[in-house]
């Protein structure tokens, strides 16, 4: 009898072990379900909520445009509004609630881009699911698979002059509606923003989570992908084309990021350099002047 109790003994103590050793960070670190998930949407900042006279009124820390609202932000905020709502009725009473009113910024004044009517009062609408949502990205999206279509060259041969003065990309880009919604929604204006800011919001609109760990250097997480993001701005003076100093940076320190992908996003033109380094390491990408409209496009479908 001892002997068996003795084994019991020894079987629980060595699985409390193993468990240990797992919190511990041990070999269990990432399950296939947390690989697997999907990835999530940023939501807009909400400044305020009020139930006045049977309206609901979510004010989102949005920046609205001057000209009239098009569809896409006002399904946006919508349906982010009925959310807001349905996340506080548990503490807030709604019975009399019978319009739920989003509204945004506007030249320092709030100002209303839509309102949902409804059909009994204090009952919304059911919850939408995920694939539905007007601006939530798709699961299967990866913008890496959109590289194909990118251009592969230069359109200028060639050296160009170091004085060369290069305007903001965003005074030639084209957003879609959707993109544009998805941008406000982050309290990003796009009439006024710098190219990068565009372009670290679109991802994060399309599923990415985006962590700075340096100077305009981001670890970029998606679905367990993880993706080393470097920015390169161009300053005044600013030599127009890429530098070989910051194209030899970013690869030295991706290579020691541990990611499995590393991206780097410039205004600037591409050297012919960074088509021989994609080449030879697939894992690399450059998000040069040449290819933002196309990268832009790819994040907006996702």
């Amino acid at each position: 009898m001892g002997y068996v109790i003795a084994v019991a003994v020894l079987v629980v103590v060595i699985g409390v072990i193993v468990v240990a050793a797992r919190r511990r960070g041990g070999s269990v670190v990432t399950t296939s379900a947390d690989a697997a998930a999907p990835p999530t949407r940023p939501r807009p900042v909400v400044a305020e909520f009020h139930v006045v006279g049977g309206d609901a009124r979510v004010h989102f820390d949005v920046p609205l445009p001057e000209a009239d609202f098009d569809e896409h932000l006002m399904s946006l905020l919508g349906h982010e509004a009925i959310e807001v709502v349905r996340e506080k009725r548990h503490v807030l009473p709604i019975d009399d609630v019978h319009r739920v009113v989003a509204l945004g910024r506007r030249n320092g004044s709030w100002a209303e881009v839509t309102t949902i009517d409804l059909d009994t009062p204090g009952t919304l609408p059911p919850p939408v699911a995920p694939e539905h949502v007007p601006h939530a990205p798709r699961v299967e999206f990866d913008v890496f698979d959109h590289f194909a279509g990118l251009p592969e060259q230069s359109p200028v041969a060639g050296g160009r002059s170091g004085t060369e003065r290069l305007g903001s990309f965003m005074q030639n880009v084209t957003l879609s509606g959707r993109a544009t919604a998805r941008l406000r929604a982050q309290g990003v204006a796009p009439e006024s923003a710098e190219t990068h800011d565009v372009a670290l919001a679109l991802m994060r609109a399309a599923g990415y989570t985006l962590e700075e760990i340096g100077p305009d250097t981001y670890l970029g997480n998606r679905a367990g992908q993880k993706t080393f993001v470097r920015v390169v701005t161009h300053g005044e003076g600013h030599h127009p084309e890429l530098g070989e100093q910051d194209i030899r940076r970013f690869v030295a320190d991706f290579g020691s990021s541990g990611t499995s992908r590393g991206l780097l996003i410039t205004e600037k033109y591409s050297p012919f350099e960074i088509y021989q380094r994609e080449r030879r390491d697939p894992r690399i990408r450059f998000v040069t002047r040449e290819r933002l409209q196309s990268f832009i496009d790819a994040l907006s479908l996702g």
